[in-house]
């Protein structure tokens, strides 16, 4: 099979599988929940308070570092797993859009980049906190590029179709309005057409670069966005990371891989990181072809099965 070029790494909140790759202040009326972030009562309402407190502390760091540097942040919101209830503190992605009034100014971002870049340093969970910055009258173009903090660099990313059901559905308001007032809904048929398209566009190609199925990410987030895509395609619902391992069962997915992703995901102690070794272990190898002989087939079939009339496609 020849190689291509290989893709850039998947996110861990931007495909479909992230159901997985932000005027004034409003000082007056705001209070501080019990895990101590802080939401304005009369525009959204908090979530549960977290029970993982370096979690809690990074989140209460960076926003009141944030609002001195974005004098016009409307909201601040969460997504993915920390809002969706499937967060594993250090594991799991912090994933964060910020609403503020006007895109930022280049004195603006160099800022937000040193506010990361410093968070970075002093935090372990830094890492993983990613967040895009969104003027409040550019967010009705799912195609838009807008300023994103992750994989420790600023860039330019969409904010999807999926993680806008995300925040529409279960977003976590940390400060200011929630999602439904400033975010466009997405309907039923944008969201089967943006996960189709990923699948056949994305996941399918990237089959033809064995060495990339070598790595964690590439197994962990193929299958995991297969079986929350087609639960998605199927009935239009969202399912977590930890539901999607049972789906993969139904789907039919190797035991072994399923165990090895559910160990390392929501194992008691979080596994090693890999060594440095330039050649792949023996499992690693296996894991690879393992995957890739079930995924390739398996998405064929749910773009056949789902593909021009998914409950999600009547709009």
């Amino acid at each position: 099979m020849t190689s291509r070029a290989a893709p850039a790494p998947p996110p861990e909140s931007g495909p479909p599988g992230a159901v997985t790759e932000t005027s004034g202040e409003r000082a007056a009326g705001e209070h501080t929940t019990p895990d101590r972030v802080t939401v304005t009562p009369d525009r959204g309402t908090p979530a549960p308070p977290s029970t993982d407190r370096a979690t809690a502390d990074l989140l209460d760091r960076f926003l009141a570092a944030l609002r001195p540097r974005l004098p016009l942040l409307r909201a601040l919101w969460a997504h993915g797993s920390l809002a969706g209830g499937d967060y594993q503190e250090g594991r799991s992605d912090l994933d964060l859009i910020a609403i503020v009034d006007r895109p930022c100014t280049p004195a603006e971002e160099r800022q937000l980049a040193e506010l990361h870049e410093t968070l970075d340093r002093t935090d372990p969970l830094a890492a993983k906190l990613h967040c895009s910055y969104l003027a409040a009258d550019e967010t009705a173009d799912p195609d838009r590029l807008h300023l994103t903090w992750a994989h420790r660099e600023l860039k330019r990313r969409t904010v999807t179709p999926v993680t806008r059901r995300e925040l529409h559905t279960f977003g976590r308001v940390l400060h200011g309005d929630t999602p439904a007032a400033l975010l466009p809904p997405v309907t039923d048929a944008q969201l089967a057409a943006y996960i189709r398209t990923d699948l056949r566009d994305y996941w399918r190609p990237t089959l033809e670069n064995p060495e990339l199925w070598l790595q964690d990410i590439w197994v962990d987030l193929g299958l995991l966005v297969l079986a929350r895509a087609t639960v998605t395609l199927r009935d239009g619902t969202l399912i977590s990371k930890g539901e999607a391992l049972d789906v993969l069962g139904e789907l039919g997915a190797p035991d072994e891989v399923i165990a090895d992703i559910r160990n390392r995901r929501y194992g008691l102690v979080a596994p090693p990181p890999p060594p440095g070794s330039a050649y792949p272990s023996d499992w690693l190898t296996r894991r690879a072809d393992l995957t890739r002989a079930f995924l390739g087939p398996a998405l064929d079939r749910t773009l056949a099965t789902y593909g021009h009339n998914s409950p999600a496609s009547g709009g």
